[in-house]
């Protein structure tokens, strides 16, 4: 169970810091830190307000308010979905098990490790994402972006309550680095390399919270499984935010197809690119981006550690209750994929049998490729119905991998193994030149009016919670 979401607090929450004055105080003396990250770091187009929605309950109706809100007041809080007070351990040795609520000693440092890689994406992402409002296609744009950016930071105090709460000071430590560390710095960069990428424009945003986004919702739903049931149900409750995020991307990318699509019929050729939208192949060569930066996000296709957690209950699969096995694993066996040496220099690509153990992140992965593969379905949709023969496609797993058992080779988006001399030579064709960034670049002039809309982009179909496209979501300075 929770206690009540108590917004007359410096904190909003509902895990009652009243009755916890240490860690109030504790948290209350990070907020200056994370307002002054968020002045910093944060968005630099400057705002009056916004048409936000601000997390105010954990109940499947009425969780969220919608309104006008300037940024720098926005009520970041700290919200768990509702205890059940009889949740059991779903997975691993523990299975059966009453859900922890207190921390397990033994599995202190991992829990750590898990949480602060998983609190450390979440500001990375608004730092990459800080600049895009100077360039946004629309008010409605510009609105869905800084939802994204204020509930990433939310997300951050989801994770720093977990580390003040449970882990003493090396948690409070750990909080503080957060804030420290900074997407793409050379000297403290943030931890996965994804997140280290620059987000120069819009396409690429769009990608970013289709694909990368959507590599976070497989991350926290192994979370959300968690026997330490203030991480799972923390999860839990971020999951519900982190569905916005994805439909920006999955209807940004819609519209962008979609824009194209019309100009090329309505002018008969497939070189639009001096007719001011993005062509399908370079449409095409950001999804190989991003898609096979964020592949990498799922580390390696075997894994001791991955398999340690879930033996220890710490981190599930997707939708654990659903899978028809034992929840253990120890007899079972997995194909990965894998690279076959054969030892004559002309490597192939294979796949080999291990234990379903050390196999969990390559049935993570598949799983995401499995919806990802949703989205490039409803793009080619859109091209059918323009009548076009075009497709866009998803890359071959082992494409641009730079962790995992293709990291040492390159391959084409087709699978075939090149030497490095030809993926020198031929990257062009599959991955953004210099020449098509420049491009997607000179697209992006702002649309800052109320109910217009950049020429490379196709408007919504919908507003946000019933409000028409032409609403005056974003109050500029």
């Amino acid at each position: 169970m929770t206690t009540a979401s108590d917004y007359s607090e410096k904190i909003p929450n509902n895990v009652g810091l009243r009755e916890d004055r240490r860690l109030q105080r504790a948290l209350e003396s990070w907020q200056p830190n994370f307002l002054h990250w968020w002045e910093s770091m944060g968005p630099t187009l400057p705002t009056q307000d916004v048409y936000l929605r601000t997390a105010v309950n954990v109940g499947r109706e009425g969780w969220a308010h919608f309104g006008h809100v300037a940024m720098k007041d926005y009520r970041w809080g700290i919200f768990l979905a509702e205890r059940d007070p009889g949740r059991q351990i779903g997975f691993g040795a523990h299975k059966g098990e009453p859900a922890w609520q207190k921390m397990p000693g033994e599995y202190r440092a991992d829990l750590q490790r898990l949480i602060v890689i998983q609190g450390d994406t979440e500001p990375a992402s608004v730092e990459q994402q800080r600049n895009l409002g100077a360039t946004a296609p629309s008010l409605y744009d510009l609105r869905n972006l800084f939802q994204v950016n204020v509930e990433e930071g939310r997300h951050l105090w989801a994770m720093v309550y977990l580390l003040h709460a449970y882990f003493g000071r090396e948690g409070r430590e750990e909080a503080e680095e957060l804030l420290h560390r900074n997407s793409g710095s050379l000297e403290s960069p943030r931890i996965l390399g994804a997140f280290n990428e620059e987000t120069p424009d819009w396409l690429s945003f769009y990608m970013f919270t289709y694909f990368t986004d959507r590599d976070g919702k497989y991350q926290l739903g192994t979370l959300k499984e968690s026997a330490f049931d203030p991480l799972s149900r923390t999860c839990e409750f971020m999951l519900k935010e982190e569905a916005h995020h994805m439909m920006v991307g999955t209807t940004g990318v819609d519209r962008v197809v979609e824009r194209t699509a019309q100009v090329m019929v309505e002018n008969n050729t497939d070189d639009v690119a001096a007719l001011g939208v993005v062509p399908l192949p370079v449409i095409q060569k950001y999804l190989n981006f991003h898609y096979s930066v964020s592949l990498d996000l799922f580390g390696g296709e075997t894994s001791t550690n991955v398999a340690n957690y879930y033996t220890a209950g710490l981190k599930g699969r997707w939708l654990e209750g659903r899978r028809k096995d034992d929840h253990k694993l120890t007899d079972d066996s997995i194909m990965v994929d894998a690279l076959d040496d054969a030892g004559d220099g002309h490597p192939s690509i294979s796949q080999l049998e291990v234990s379903a153990l050390v196999g969990l992140n390559t049935d993570l992965r598949r799983e995401y490729i499995s919806d990802c593969q949703g989205g490039v379905n409803r793009w080619n949709k859109i091209l059918a119905g323009a009548g076009l023969p075009q497709r866009l496609k998803l890359p071959h797993i082992a494409f641009n991998r730079r962790v995992g058992a293709f990291a040492g080779v390159e391959a084409s988006p087709d699978g075939e193994l090149l030497t490095v001399d030809e993926w020198d030579r031929r990257q062009g064709q599959w991955l953004p030149t210099d020449v098509d960034k420049t491009h997607v670049r000179s697209l992006m002039q702002p649309v800052h009016e109320r109910g217009r809309i950049a020429a490379w982009i196709a408007p919504p179909r919908n507003g946000i919670n019933g409000k028409p496209f032409d609403y005056d979501y974003v109050h500029l300075v």
